[in-house]
């Protein structure tokens, strides 16, 4: 019997009208915005005319990734439509795919197997232009920046500090440092300059953290764009561009409503990184989820060391969220890998390489657990070639430890795959929880750094260059000490360190370079060697993407 890819299941879905799952949700038609029979978006309206009392979150995060998956959405998506199947009224948050990991490392990031969100193909392809509008808003303002120094310089920005980047939605190495303006004086001032991917842009952070079109412009224009001769920052409102930008983002800052392929209603906002932005779905989409449901299941970006602890240290600080429980997603091939096994052996049953990996899944359940205060349960996500044995050894060594733990089918069956986490997740929600912080915001900047190093990545310390030590002690003279912080580290490891598997000792996290968000609300310390621009790799998923004459794709994941 042939094993169907997950787009040959989503194709093979028969989905309903937008107009019955916005009924299903809640939305009015007074506040849809159709994209076709399937998509749309919904006017933020809603959240200010609505008196519905908010639901009950619920975070799902997962250990450090590995190449042979976790299935962070696919638990996601899954654990939505078996809460429903209960009779749970559920709706789902999820971030936008990227082009650039839709192109490059894995395919699709719609969930998979039989949870998924529909239209896949379209959610992974342009979607509703949301990333298009951000990307060009982001570089309108570089075209500013670089015209205002062409006529005159009036601001007197210091071409040698300019921190704003242009972007674009694609995974391109070549555009990581660039020289631009060539060409004669009419062609604009030659400089250094660079490229980020749409994800990793302040202008995706901050549609993410908007509250409406007013915050909206506000926050634009605080963005933090160079710094002049004697160090003043210039700000995007010192060009005068936060208008033309917010109306470029105006319907992107609009969350998108999909379905399920069991047709729960699923919103689909913003999409940063979370190992070089802050990696969560928009403020907006989620408050949405929560307010037409009596409970909205979202996720964070790759491990919990990266997507929760910024869910929880920014998201839900600066909108005042408070999560009732959290799922950390983990695979017995994941903790095979941790614990030393290559990809290529993955499949083989080895319960000694398991035991060696499972510090990793337990260091991010302590951390949600005794760092956060909050409840969790740990969802093994099943996959065919795990054995009894494999999975009973996980099961067991949670338990020893106290460690909530329910096992996961919903690739393989969708919702009634989920009835034990749902379960174990609703009676979570019931419980006390001791929500808090990882750090103070009124801490220094180097305090807030060591912290996070030390409480959630269990690191001996931070080490800052001499240019970050420089850079923190600027950034706290122009008053920006105060503000969270948004780690950009290696998604691999607790270390800063791609090859620490595991739960590794004794490393410092060294911090190269300190930025200002100031539209988002948060300092970016960029560690190790993360890279806010990715390439391809040596076979890009792009290479098995294709559409036929119906204008049907295949092989997206």
């Amino acid at each position: 019997m042939k094993i169907l890819s997950d787009i040959e299941i989503a194709q093979s879905c028969a989905m309903k009208p937008i107009r019955d799952i916005a009924a299903a949700a809640g939305v009015d038609e007074e506040y849809l915005e159709l994209y076709g029979n399937y998509k749309a978006k919904v006017d933020y309206r809603l959240l200010r005319q609505s008196a519905r009392p908010d639901g009950k979150l619920i975070l799902v995060t997962a250990i450090n990734p590995t190449p042979a998956g976790e299935g962070k959405t696919t638990t996601t998506v899954g654990l939505a439509d078996a809460m429903r199947r209960l009779g749970k009224h559920t709706l789902v948050a999820l971030r936008e795919p990227s082009l650039g990991p839709v192109f490059g490392v894995k395919g699709g990031a719609a969930g998979g197997g039989h949870a998924q969100v529909v239209p896949m193909e379209d959610i992974n392809l342009h979607f509703t232009g949301d990333f298009h509008a951000i990307g060009a808003a982001n570089n309108l303002l570089a075209a500013m920046l670089d015209n205002h120094i062409q006529q005159g310089n009036a601001l007197g920005i210091d071409v040698k500090r300019i921190t704003w980047k242009r972007c674009v939605d694609m995974n391109d190495r070549q555009l990581r440092n660039v020289v631009d303006g060539l060409g004669g004086r009419m062609q604009g001032v030659p400089r250094e300059d660079g490229f980020d991917i749409t994800v990793a842009s302040e202008v995706m952070a901050v549609l993410c953290l908007a509250a409406d079109i007013p915050d909206l412009k506000a926050r634009l224009g605080r963005m933090v764009v160079a710094y002049t001769y004697d160090g003043k920052p210039v700000t995007a409102h010192d060009l005068k561009a936060e208008g033309a930008m917010a109306a470029l983002l105006k319907d992107a800052l609009k969350p998108n409503l999909v379905q399920t392929l069991e047709g729960t209603p699923a919103f689909i906002h913003g999409g940063p990184f979370a190992n070089i932005a802050h990696g969560c779905n928009s403020v907006m989409a989620t408050r949405m989820a929560l307010r037409l449901g009596d409970y909205a299941v979202t996720e964070a970006g790759f491990g919990a060391d990266l997507g929760a602890e910024k869910f929880l240290d920014i998201k839900c600080r600066l909108a005042g969220l408070r999560p009732s429980a959290v799922v950390v997603v983990a695979t017995v091939r994941a903790l095979k890998n941790h614990g030393g096994v290559p990809k290529a052996e993955l499949n083989a049953e080895n319960l000694e390489a398991l035991e060696k990996g499972l510090p990793n899944l337990l260091r991010h359940v302590e951390n949600i657990t005794k760092v956060y205060g909050l409840p969790c349960v740990v969802a093994i996500n099943a996959f065919p070639t795990d054995t009894a044995a494999e999975l009973q050894l996980v099961e067991d060594k949670c338990r020893a430890l106290g460690v909530n733990v329910a096992l996961s089918e919903v690739w393989a069956k969708g919702g009634e795959g989920g009835l034990a986490l749902a379960e174990e997740v609703v009676r979570l929600c019931q419980q006390p929880g001791d929500f808090r912080f990882a750090y103070d915001t009124e801490d220094s900047i180097e305090k807030k750094l060591t912290d996070i190093a030390c409480r959630v990545y269990r690191a001996d310390g931070v080490t800052l260059t001499p240019a970050a030590r420089k850079q923190a002690a600027e950034l706290e003279a122009l008053g920006f000490g105060k503000l969270p912080i948004c780690m950009a580290k290696t998604q691999y490891s607790f270390s800063d360190d791609a090859s620490k598997l595991g739960a590794p000792e004794g490393f410092t996290i060294t911090v190269r370079n300190l930025k200002v968000s100031a539209g988002a609300g948060f300092l970016v310390a960029l560690t190790g060697d993360i890279m806010t621009m990715p390439g391809l790799p040596k076979v890009p998923a792009a290479e098995k993407i294709d559409v036929d004459e119906n204008g049907r794709i295949t092989g997206l994941f």
